[in-house]
């Protein structure tokens, strides 16, 4: 089967057969005239390719597994215990990455709720937007958010180069 018809049945891109191509994940064989011959297993290794990736798994990691997984039927597994290892080491790497953002987010939710309410400020109410000329649409900021813009910068500290303080010796 062709690129195309590989993409549908494997619900992909051809670009991004084309990228797994590159990285050794798939390996069609090529006619004489340059076209990508596929093979009806390539629809189940696309699968397991899209799979391992949303699982968090990088193209050159899944390269290194995806010749020993195997289907259970209700999900892919290692068929080398050797593999176990380096799926532990994905899970403990994405469980701190989950970690820090779930910090982020306690610092960006402690920023909301620091922030004072503002629906009777008229300082703090929504954009206006003008009609530009040749009808296009811009954003023209009320003048209050000028001095709420500029409030929020630091101005430089008299005496040092490039507003930066300076540090006692």
């Amino acid at each position: 089967m062709r690129i195309g018809e590989l993409a549908r049945r494997a619900g992909v891109s051809e670009r991004a057969l084309r990228y797994y191509e590159r990285q050794g994940l798939v390996r069609p064989a090529r006619l004489p005239s340059g076209y990508r011959e596929y093979v009806d297993a390539d629809v189940t290794t696309v699968r397991h390719i899209r799979t391992l990736l949303a699982a968090g798994l990088s193209t050159t990691m899944i390269a290194e597994v995806l010749p020993c997984m195997v289907d259970l039927g209700d999900g892919l597994a290692p068929g080398c215990p050797e593999l176990l290892p380096h799926f532990e080491g994905e899970r403990d790497r994405i469980s701190a990455a989950i970690r820090e953002l779930e910090t982020a987010r306690s610092l960006l939710e402690k920023v909301i709720a620091a922030t004072p309410p503002a629906a009777d400020d008229p300082a703090l109410s929504a954009p206006r937007w003008s009609q530009g000329g040749q009808g296009e649409t811009r954003y023209r900021p009320r003048p209050q958010w000028r001095g709420i813009r500029q409030g929020l910068r630091q101005p430089p500290v008299s005496g040092t180069a490039a507003g930066q303080a300076s540090l006692p010796r």
